[in-house]
């Protein structure tokens, strides 16, 4: 059996086209916590490996996937790598620091014997004099003064305070070639033998950083695609060759605001949206979506609306942190999420328009828009697309139709990462030259789609062969 033979509960008119990113942590550390994630709304499922040990990771995918089978849903499993660890080190109490203050840091160090203040990554390999370190996410900022000896010195540019363990940003530092660690390599193997759908790279500084872990995960043997964290400055700098490279682009808006400034961060969001849109790779909005419902069951209207405004400029996706990890109303959360998205998109007077950036042309893509074009022009129901890697769904949905995209596809890896991408519903199915009406078939008899309905199908001459779609009909159930 997999996730996709039991029948939908709901008529296909009536899926959310954006979807939902929910992470696991303490307050959804059971079985039935992810099935609950996963009826309320959730599409894919997000493990942070900044947490945790690979045995309560070993336990989580195994519930994600019984989950998936009893709900009969296809889910995305993201293993989010952590990354090199930027935060301050372990010391006992609050370090007080005054503007203008000379403060110094090492690498594992004893705080109570040597004065230093310890760090978890040794920031005198990467910092230079003149540039900005900024301590305690960003609410303590300094200044590189020198470096030596493995000590980096520093001066407060404003009064604050430390504690341990607090995340470090340096704006202004090249990280270039060395953003993947060792325990990243280790995760990475861990998440090829457990089949992960997703790997997402942070601290992201350019297209090479996603090459390098291209190249780790192919000697894997791994199917993953990745997903590339902007949450730097040099990320930013060099988005374009990041998107193009990447498989999926996460704006990752917590350390992104820090590095940058927060007004950058909402001019930031809509450029890579409309850069990811006209490229064809989804994007994911993430952080402090619903952050009140961490401690409040109801979420403030402001962030209502920064949900509701991410769905109306197109993303593919909005995540869930804190509010699904840690919060007191994880299933609330999903739920009312759930609810703005549908309420966006059915009701949103406006569509979102970018500034007018070059056409990206392939066969692929005008088969795409011509599949579109059809199915607008004939208000047909659903389109149905037929794809062995999930390229002409993802092509499809980039144009962000109005219309559901239906997805039939031979492989289950295609399948749950297409749960994350914009208006898809997957379905597994063997290859064959009928798959598309075989399924379109089964849904009319199980009253997802009705008798009368017209659905568009994209399809291939050879069924299973990637890159090959190049056939679409018109069908009257």
């Amino acid at each position: 059996m997999n996730s996709t033979k039991v029948v939908p509960n709901v008529p296909i008119k009536d899926f959310k086209r954006t979807k939902i990113l929910a992470t696991i942590g303490p307050s959804t550390n059971s079985y039935e916590a992810i099935l609950s994630l996963i009826k309320s709304g959730a599409n894919g499922i997000r493990l942070n490996f900044s947490h945790g040990n690979n045995t309560e990771r070993e336990e989580q995918i195994k519930w994600i996937r019984k989950a998936s089978e009893e709900f009969g849903k296809p889910i995305a499993i993201l293993q989010d790598l952590q990354g090199p660890k930027i935060r301050l080190g372990d010391f006992e109490g609050v370090i007080p620091v005054k503007k203008n203050q000379a403060l110094c840091f090492k690498h594992k160090t004893d705080y109570k014997r040597s004065g230093i203040i310890p760090t978890q990554y040794d920031l005198s390999k990467k910092v230079k004099r003149g540039e900005r370190v900024f301590l305690f996410d960003g609410k303590v900022k300094t200044t590189v003064t020198s470096v030596k000896d493995g000590v980096v010195f520093v001066r407060a540019d404003n009064d604050g305070v430390l504690l341990k363990r607090k995340g470090i940003n340096l704006p202004d530092t090249n990280f270039s070639g060395g953003v993947i660690t060792k325990k990243d390599r280790e995760d990475a193997v861990f998440g090829s033998i457990h089949e992960v759908d997703y790997v997402a790279q942070s601290f992201v500084q350019s297209a090479k950083d996603i090459v390098q872990l291209r190249k780790i995960l192919n000697s894997l043997g791994s199917k993953a695609k990745i997903v590339a964290k902007i949450e730097t400055v040099a990320a930013i700098n060099n988005i374009e060759e990041i998107i193009q490279e990447s498989d999926v682009v996460m704006v990752a808006r917590g350390d992104l605001a820090v590095e940058t400034a927060p007004e950058v961060v909402p001019i930031e969001q809509r450029r890579i949206v409309g850069l990811c849109r006209k490229l064809a790779k989804p994007v994911i909005i993430a952080t402090q979506m619903l952050a009140t419902m961490t401690e409040s069951s109801e979420p403030t209207r402001a962030e209502v609306s920064d949900v509701a405004t991410a769905v109306i400029i197109g993303t593919d996706c909005v995540m869930l942190s804190e509010e699904t990890a840690s919060g007191r109303y994880p299933i609330e959360a999903v739920k009312i999420m759930k609810r703005v998205i549908k309420y966006a998109e059915k009701n949103s007077p406006v569509d979102a328009v970018f500034r007018q950036q070059p056409d990206v042309y392939s066969r692929q893509s005008a088969i795409c828009s011509a599949v579109i074009t059809l199915t607008e022009e004939i208000n047909a129901s659903a389109i149905v697309a037929e794809t062995k890697s999930g390229a002409t769904a993802i092509q499809i949905a980039s144009r962000r139709p109005d219309h559901p995209i239906i997805a039939v596809t031979s492989q289950k890896i295609v399948a749950n990462q297409l749960t994350l991408v914009y208006g898809v519903k997957s379905y597994i199915r063997p290859d064959s030259r009928e798959a598309a009406s075989k399924l379109a078939n089964w849904l009319e008899r199980n009253k997802v789609l009705k008798k009368g309905d017209i659905v568009v199908t994209a399809s291939g001459k050879y069924p299973g062969v990637i890159g090959t779609t190049d056939t679409i009909k018109v069908r009257v159930l």
